[in-house]
């Protein structure tokens, strides 16, 4: 069966990470995605392992798609780009502010080739502002946000969460825009444009717990201890696990999976202020307790009673992880000479238009011929492509 968006064509022209992993969410989900790539070729193709031109951080952000590369410099170049808009769904690029009116396809020249089209554009800080114009990284929006802030390491210091964490928020809240936007489109059959600057998505999503002594403006009640300064793993015989007691049968279920029917009984702990004044005759005892057990020792008090508690999985751990097992979240895509990729599947299961991993990643320019051919090119006009140097990478 075919994903909720099948028959939505997006031209991707972003790379990196942000937008590139947003229209990945939109092919597992059914859509047709042309990735547009210049000569030299999206640059995360080269970061970290890698076989040939396909990384495995290239193939995660963008499998499913079909490869073109151009140079939209060229004239060749620009006629493919206007034919390519002028039939698509959405168009999504994630350039500095400017650089697509540069390159001569701006908001307002893409809508006039297809008023009903979404056009999709990512930017860093904005696409006005005093930052507008700065070159963005993720560590970059993790410090400006308060993100950073909210790692506070041993010293009091903040720090970065080790991985995407702007990026891949920011690829969540285009996917999201931009189904909306399609259904608005259903609705009225008005195309639009849909701004996501990386800023905003990470301030919005460090909002509710990371900013949250920050929020009362008027007669502001006593702060609370933070978020950040209070997660914590705790040491076990063979590693680390993760636990939580917010409620207060959740901090009854922990003492019970721990063998400490005194704690979980003793009405001193039995709510979140109680437990914050008296840490100190309660933490020591459960920290010891589970520095006792091995990981499988605890994981099986915690279903036994109910509590919430994780094993800390290394990288090389977790697919092998019981659950994410069960869940069959690691799937295989076949790279043919790359051979087998692990990937994980599409989060959200639809029971009637299921999602699935459409496919692998395309090699710089591998479905050029077919691509062109489907806007109605001949052979003759391919091969003056590729002899003008309009097209790279095609087949043979």
């Amino acid at each position: 069966m075919a994903g909720p968006l099948a028959g939505i064509r997006i031209i991707d022209l972003s790379q990196i990470v942000s937008g590139p992993m947003a229209t990945t969410i939109l092919a597992d989900q059914g859509a047709d995605v042309i990735k547009v790539e210049s000569p030299g070729g999206d640059p995360v193709r080269r970061m970290g392992p890698a076989k040939g031109d396909l990384s495995a951080m290239f193939i995660a952000v963008n499998r499913g798609k079909q490869g073109l590369s151009i140079d939209v410099k060229s004239g060749g170049g620009r006629a493919i780009l206007e034919r390519l808009i002028a039939g698509a769904d959405v168009v999504v690029d994630n350039f500095r502010p400017g650089t697509m009116d540069r390159l001569g396809f701006g908001h307002d020249r893409c809508r006039a080739l297809n008023p009903r089209l979404i056009y999709a554009a990512i930017t860093g800080f904005g696409t006005d502002g005093p930052y507008a114009n700065i070159r963005v990284y993720d560590p970059v929006v993790q410090a400006v946000s308060g993100i950073a802030a909210t790692q506070i390491d041993g010293a009091g210091r903040a720090s970065l969460v080790r991985t995407l964490v702007a990026d891949k928020v920011t690829a969540v809240t285009m996917a999201q825009a931009i189904t909306a936007a399609l259904f608005h489109r259903e609705r009225t059959g008005e195309g639009q444009r849909v701004d996501v600057a990386m800023l905003d998505a990470a301030m919005a999503f460090n909002w509710p717990e990371g900013m949250y002594n920050h929020s009362f403006r008027d007669d502001p009640p006593p702060p609370y201890p933070e978020y950040g300064a209070l997660a914590r793993l705790w040491p076990c015989a063979d590693g680390q696990v993760a636990i939580g007691m917010m409620q207060d049968i959740e901090f009854i279920a922990l003492a019970r999976s721990l063998g400490r029917d005194d704690l979980a009984g003793d009405t001193r702990f039995h709510s979140v202020g109680g437990r914050m004044a008296h840490r100190e005759e309660w933490a020591p005892a459960i920290a010891a307790e589970i520095a006792a057990r091995t990981k499988d020792e605890l994981m099986a008090g915690f279903i036994r009673e109910g509590a919430v508690g994780g094993r800390v999985n290394g990288c090389a751990e977790a697919a092998d992880d019981p659950q994410v097992v069960h869940n069959r979240i690691v799937v295989a895509i076949d790279h043919g000479s790359a051979g087998r990729v692990d990937n994980a599947r599409p989060p959200a299961r639809f029971s009637a238009t299921p999602a699935a991993v459409a496919g692998p990643a395309p090699h710089l320019g591998e479905h050029g011929t077919a691509v062109l051919m489907a806007l109605g090119y001949d052979a003759d006009a391919i091969a003056a492509f590729l002899a003008a140097g309009a097209v790279f990478g095609i087949e043979g």
